[in-house]
Formats: C-alpha cells, sequence, structure tokens
C-alpha cells in the first residue's frame, strides 16, 4: 500500500512541475504587461528583472504553504487516505482547468482555482463523513472562518483594485500630463520616492519582517523602527530620483523596472502555495504516514498538518527556476499578456472581443452620468482637466500599448494591494489584483473612447465573468473528481492520472495549432507598429489582397459543400457549412475593422481615392456569405426533413454551370492574391454570358415546374430554383468583388 502512495505522490510532485509551467503561463501577466506594455526595456530585460524577483519571492514563500495544510480543511478529522484523495483530486483538477483557461487565452485566477479546489474536495468529503458521523459537524471538518476569509478577500479585492485604479491613475495623470517630460521638474523625485518607500514598505519592511527566513531580533528591531525606516526611505530615495532626474536618467523607467521586480517576488511569495503548496502537503502527510502510521491508511489522522509548514530552502529554489524557466520559454503566457495588454492600450487597434448587450448598457449609462455631471462642474475647471487629457501629446515608445505614467502605477499600486495581502496570510488573487489596477488605470487615462469603450468593457466582463466561471468549474469539478475516487479507490485514482496526461498532451497539440493560425495576421501588427503612411499602405494592400482571396477561396469551397450536400444528402457537410459560414462572418467583421484603423493611417490622397473601392471589396465579401446562407437555408432544411432528392436531370443540366462558376472563381482568386488583373476584362465577360446563361436555365425550369403536376417534386423544385437565383447573384459578387479590387490597386 505504502508503494501506491509513493506513486500518487511523485504524480503529486510532478504535476506541481505542470502547474508551475501552467500557472506561471497564466500569471505570467501579472508582472510583466506594464513593462512590456511600455517598452520601458528589451523583452530579455524585463525577462531578467522578473526573474530575479520571481526567485527572491519563493525563496520567501514558505509562510504560506499553511493555506494548503489547514487553511481550508481541518486535517485533525480527516484519515490518510482522505486526506491523499483531495490533494490528487485538486492537482488533477487544477491542471486542466487553468490549461484549458490558457489556452483559450484568458487570464484567469490560480489563486481562486486552488481555493475553491480545495473547497470542493473537502466539502464533498465533508458531507459523507457528516452523514457516516453524525457527531461531526462542518466546523470540525471545514475551516469556514478561514475560507470565508480568503473568497471575501479575492473579490473585494477586484472593487479596491479597480477603484484604486482610476484615482491614482487620474491624480497621476492630472500632475504629469500625457506629455510627462515637461512637468518633471518638482514633481517627479516626489513620486519616485512615494513608489519606492511604498514598494520598501510592503515588500522588504513588512515582507522581512514576517519571512521565516529572518532571525526573531533582527524581526522586532524591523517591527520596532518601522516609522524611522520609511521616513529615511522617502527622504533618501527621493533624493537619489532627483539626482537620477539631473543625470537623465529616466525615472519612470526606474520605477517600472523596480516594480516587475517587486510585483514579480510578491507573486512568487503569494501564488508559489497555489503551485506546489499541495503536492508538498501530500509528500508531508506521505512522510508522516510512513512513519507512524502502521500501514493503516484509514485509521491514521492527520494531525501533522494542523503545524505549519517547514518548506525546505531546496525546494523552494527549485520551484522558484522552474517558474522561471515557464516565463521565459511560455507561448501561452505570451498569449495571456497580449490579452490584457489590448484590454488596456491607450489607442486603438484589433479588439479582441465583440460586443455585448450588457457591456453597450454600462457604456450608455456611464456617458449618461457623466453628461449629467457634466453639467454642475464649472467649465473653466473642465477646460483644465481636459488638457490634461490631451492624448496626441502622449509619448509612447514604438510599439508600445501606453505610456510609463500608467505602467509605473499599474506596477506600484498592483504591488502595494498583493504584499499587504501576502502579509496578512490572505493569498489574495494577483491576476484580479493586477488586471483590475490595469483596467482602471486604462478607464482613468481616458483610453476607452466611444469607439472602443462596448468592446474593452465586453472584454473586462469576459475575463470577470471567466474568473467567476473558474470558481464554479474549480468547485463543482474537484467535487466530482474527489467523489468518484473516494468511492472508486486506486482504480479510478490511476484512471484520473492517466486522463490527465491525455488531456495535457492533446491540449498543448492543440494550442500549437491555434498559434499557428494567429501567427498569420503578422502584417496588421506590422501595420500598427510603423509610423510611416507609405508602408502602411504597402502592407494594407498586401493584407487586402490576403483577405479577399481568402474569402473568394472560402466562398467557392463552401458553394461546392453546399451543392455536394444536396446531392449526397448529407446533413453533416450542410450542418458544417453553416458554422463556418458564421465563424467566417465574424472574422470578416474583425478583419473589416483592423483594415480601417490601417486606412486612417495612409497618406491622405491615397485614402481619400481609393476609400470607395475599399468598402465596394469588403461589402462584396460579405455578401458572399449571405448569398451562400441564402442558398444553404432552403437546402439543409429540405435535407434535414428527408424529403425527395435532387433529380438526376437537375444535376446534370446544372453540372456545366457549377464547373464554370468554379473556374471563374478561381481565375479572380489567382489576380486578387497577385494583385496582377491581366485576365480581368475576360473574366467580367464570361460572367456575364455565364448569368445570361443561367436566366435561360431558369426561365426553363418556370415552364417545367408549370407543366409537372407532380405535387411531390414541388420541394425539390423550389430549392433548385433558388440554386439558380442565388448563383446568379453570386457571380454578381465576383464581378463586384473583382472590379473593386482592380480599382483599389489603381488600375
Amino acid at each position: 500500500m505504502e508503494a501506491i502512495y509513493l506513486v500518487i505522490v511523485v504524480f503529486l510532485l510532478i504535476l506541481a512541475v505542470f502547474d508551475l509551467f501552467v500557472g506561471v503561463s497564466n500569471d505570467a501577466v501579472n508582472f510583466l504587461n506594464s513593462a512590456i506594455g511600455a517598452k520601458v526595456a528589451k523583452f530579455k530585460t524585463v525577462i531578467f528583472i522578473a526573474s530575479m524577483g520571481v526567485l527572491v519571492g519563493a525563496v520567501m514563500s514558505a509562510g504560506m504553504m499553511d493555506v494548503a495544510r489547514h487553511g481550508i480543511m481541518h486535517p485533525v478529522n480527516y484519515n490518510f487516505h482522505e486526506v491523499m484523495t483531495i490533494f490528487l483530486a485538486v492537482m488533477v483538477t487544477d491542471v486542466i482547468v487553468l490549461d484549458m483557461f490558457n489556452t483559450l487565452g484568458l487570464p484567469t485566477s490560480t489563486t481562486v482555482s486552488l481555493v475553491f479546489e480545495l473547497l470542493g474536495g473537502t466539502f464533498v468529503l465533508a458531507i459523507l463523513k457528516m452523514h457516516a458521523d453524525p457527531s461531526l459537524g462542518f466546523d470540525d471538518l471545514l475551516n469556514s472562518n478561514k475560507a470565508l476569509s480568503v473568497i471575501i478577500a479575492i473579490f473585494v479585492s477586484v472593487a479596491i483594485a479597480f477603484v484604486f485604479g482610476i484615482i491614482v491613475q487620474w491624480i497621476s495623470r492630472v500632475i504629469f500630463t500625457f506629455n510627462y517630460t515637461k512637468h518633471l521638474r518638482y514633481t517627479v523625485a516626489i513620486f519616485g520616492g512615494i513608489a519606492f518607500t511604498c514598494l520598501a514598505y510592503f515588500i522588504f519592511i513588512q515582507g522581512l519582517a514576517k519571512s521565516p527566513l529572518m532571525a526573531d531580533d533582527a524581526k522586532a528591531w524591523i517591527v520596532d523602527n518601522t516609522n524611522m525606516l520609511l521616513l529615511w526611505t522617502f527622504v533618501g530615495s527621493t533624493i537619489v530620483m532627483e539626482v537620477f532626474h539631473l543625470l537623465r536618467i529616466n525615472v519612470f523607467k526606474f520605477v517600472v523596472l523596480m516594480g516587475t521586480f517587486a510585483l514579480a517576488m510578491a507573486f512568487a511569495g503569494n501564488d508559489l502555495v497555489n503551485f506546489i503548496g499541495v503536492p508538498l502537503a501530500g509528500l508531508d502527510s506521505y512522510q508522516d504516514f510512513v512513519a507512524n502510521g502502521n500501514g493503516d491508511d484509514s485509521a491514521f489522522f492527520m494531525t501533522s498538518l494542523m503545524s505549519s509548514a517547514k518548506t525546505p530552502l531546496l525546494y523552494l529554489l527549485i520551484a522558484g527556476l522552474v517558474m522561471i524557466v515557464a516565463m521565459t520559454t511560455s507561448k501561452k503566457a505570451q498569449n495571456v499578456i497580449k490579452t490584457s495588454v489590448d484590454l488596456s492600450r491607450q489607442d486603438e487597434g484589433d479588439e479582441m472581443f465583440g460586443s455585448s448587450k450588457a457591456a453597450r448598457s454600462i457604456v450608455r449609462a456611464t456617458q449618461d452620468a457623466g453628461g449629467f455631471l457634466g453639467k454642475y462642474v464649472p467649465k473653466s475647471v473642465s477646460n483644465w482637466i481636459d488638457s490634461r487629457f490631451r492624448k496626441e501629446d502622449a509619448i509612447l515608445a514604438d510599439g508600445a500599448a501606453f505610456d510609463m505614467v500608467r505602467a509605473a502605477v499599474n506596477l506600484v499600486l498592483a504591488s502595494m494591494l498583493i504584499t499587504f495581502g501576502t502579509n496578512y496570510k490572505l493569498p489574495l488573487s494577483t491576476t484580479y489584483v493586477t488586471f483590475m489596477v490595469a483596467m482602471g488605470s486604462s478607464l482613468a487615462d481616458r483610453a476607452w473612447t466611444r469607439e472602443s469603450a462596448v468592446f474593452r468593457v465586453t472584454g473586462v466582463i469576459s475575463v470577470i465573468g471567466g474568473w467567476f466561471i473558474t470558481a464554479g468549474v474549480a468547485f463543482g469539478a474537484c467535487a466530482l473528481v474527489c467523489l468518484v475516487m473516494y468511492y472508486g479507490g486506486f482504480v479510478a485514482m490511476f484512471l484520473f492520472m492517466a486522463l490527465v496526461v491525455f488531456l495535457l498532451v492533446r491540449s498543448n497539440i492543440q494550442y500549437g495549432k491555434k498559434a499557428k493560425e494567429e501567427g498569420k495576421d503578422d502584417v496588421f501588427r506590422l501595420m500598427m507598429r510603423t509610423r510611416d503612411p507609405e508602408i502602411v499602405w504597402d502592407l494594407l494592400t498586401k493584407h487586402v489582397s490576403r483577405t479577399q482571396s481568402f474569402v473568394n477561396r472560402f466562398a467557392l469551397e463552401q458553394f461546392n459543400k453546399i451543392i455536394d450536400g444536396l446531392a449526397n444528402e448529407n446533413h453533416h457537410v450542410l450542418s458544417k457549412s453553416q458554422r463556418e459560414l458564421k465563424s467566417e462572418q465574424e472574422q470578416l467583421k474583425k478583419f473589416r475593422r483592423k483594415e480601417l484603423l490601417a486606412l486612417r493611417r495612409v497618406p491622405m490622397e491615397i485614402a481619400a481615392e481609393r476609400n470607395t473601392w475599399y468598402h465596394l471589396g469588403v461589402n462584396s465579401d460579405s455578401q458572399f456569405i449571405y448569398c451562400l446562407k441564402r442558398m444553404l437555408e432552403p437546402i439543409k432544411e429540405h435535407v434535414d426533413n428527408n424529403f425527395n432528392p435532387m433529380p438526376q436531370v437537375y444535376v446534370d443540366e446544372y453540372r456545366p454551370v457549377r464547373d464554370k462558376i468554379s473556374e471563374l472563381m478561381e481565375r479572380t482568386e489567382a489576380m486578387l492574391s497577385t494583385t496582377r488583373f491581366n485576365e480581368y476584362d475576360d473574366v467580367l465577360s464570361e460572367a456575364d454570358k455565364l448569368k445570361d446563361e443561367l436566366s435561360v436555365i431558369r426561365k426553363h425550369h418556370y415552364d417545367r415546374m408549370q407543366s409537372d403536376h407532380d405535387v411531390s417534386n414541388l420541394k425539390i423544385s423550389l430549392v433548385y430554383l433558388n440554386i439558380l437565383q442565388e448563383s446568379q447573384e453570386f457571380l454578381s459578387i465576383m464581378r463586384h468583388q473583382l472590379r473593386a479590387a482592380n480599382r483599389f490597386y489603381g488600375n
């Protein structure tokens, strides 16, 4: 039996490594997005500084390990088998849930995941134990007070972080403005001094004073002399910041990099328990059982877990190193960073999220409230405040999403809030805090314009909704897994272990395919980064060419699928085509927005000349989808209802037309992809002839319908008539697309 538990413990430790990779992929956004979004330094420099912070924070994180041991459950009333069942269920669920969210590119919370998984597993076993022994109550099995304080702290931190983000960023922007280099003489040293003092207090003074690595007399001295240390830290750091400013060293860049270190340190100190706390608690439980359990896993109760964790320094160092490797190599980390940076960037760009009814209502209510309050603010005050928020004066590094003032506020404020929670042993969600600080600061910075506010609010709602879903999914999934393991015994445990391995392998394969597809739109990223209008125009023509040629190929592919689906009565093909048309319609909206943003950056004379032809081409792309949907709808209904198949005479009559349409579409696609329109006149002429031919066939089909008195053929006759009509429209759209593209490229 000990051998079986040894295998489980080894698997828990292996999952701890996976969890470190998956969790850091998710949480790297917390301490990297501000420095990366503001482009304060090279990516390698930011990673190095964050790595040092992670390493220091990992070494100092031992005190947080108690959350996994007795923060949620009372282990004294659980035997060894029950505790190991809970720990294995938590780790299995945790890896799957976090990897799923990372694959979707949504920042979720490792803290929420861990807490609610522990809560779900403990809750379901508590119910079973209370049923078996009525003398036991929830308070005997569940540390409800601690669990409640942790949950409240997690969710209250969302509102606190958002509100403080708005207030602090608004004050900072009023002081420094977007053209912050002109307003540094008397303020930057004080700002830097306050920032450094806050970080020093929460990270070094409070952090070191409660670190298990500090000697007791040193801790006592720090506590007794805190006020003096704060005063001298503020005075000294303010002087140093003023010297930096006089030496033309960018103080904001220094604060951002210092904040990156501090936030990475706070992250590791707070969140390391989320990744390795449970496996190490399982290891301690196993060692205690081997030494004192006498081989009876159901009679040996885990009193030892009531004591505080004494995590060896070597384990913490290894965990820190694994986190650094994960942070520097994970493609998923970069994807989650992109989500957070995109939602908080200063300018417009590719909006990752669409519109939603809730977001529209929130934006409308906010605008109404702003308009109401604006009536009571003196005009002079309003004008002065507006003068401090002139975004056209923003100083942004090449490719930066926002400036260094906002980056500094994000990092300093998030570090303070997270470390404050850590020092009180409340595992605040670093994801919640940093994300909501970033959202609050971007709102205060007026980054959410009327053109982008609905999309940004939808994004925030989606991410926050994902967090709440994480809580529910983690609780329910872990409770279910724990229940199955409890009744299924070792067989169920090993089956779940095999399932985790399978899901992780499959998830990485699927994510690789998805990342490969998303990486294709590098042209748009280049358009947004360059400031040369001529280069933007050159890149835009390539982007439009690629989009329109793809739509042309896609339309032809779906056209043939729909016709084949009818001929073969294959409703699966038709259903798949319906889904693909809907998906492509959403993609076209995103591509149109991207290209419109780029069109605003091209030379004015070119934009004025080509604007009309661009929109005609885009409308043609959309019309292809609408035409195919109109063709598909009656066909799918006909096939789904198992009505009469398409007569062979119709198939033979339509086949030459279909082949000619395919040929013309292929020739059009070749011209669109190469932007060489050498067959332009021939294709248009042949398309006109084919439309006339379709008119003749349609007239013949009318006559055939009039003379055919077999009512059973009426439905398929109407479906065929619709195909002929939409085929004509399909050709007209192709002509419009080709004509618009020819004029757009200046031919």
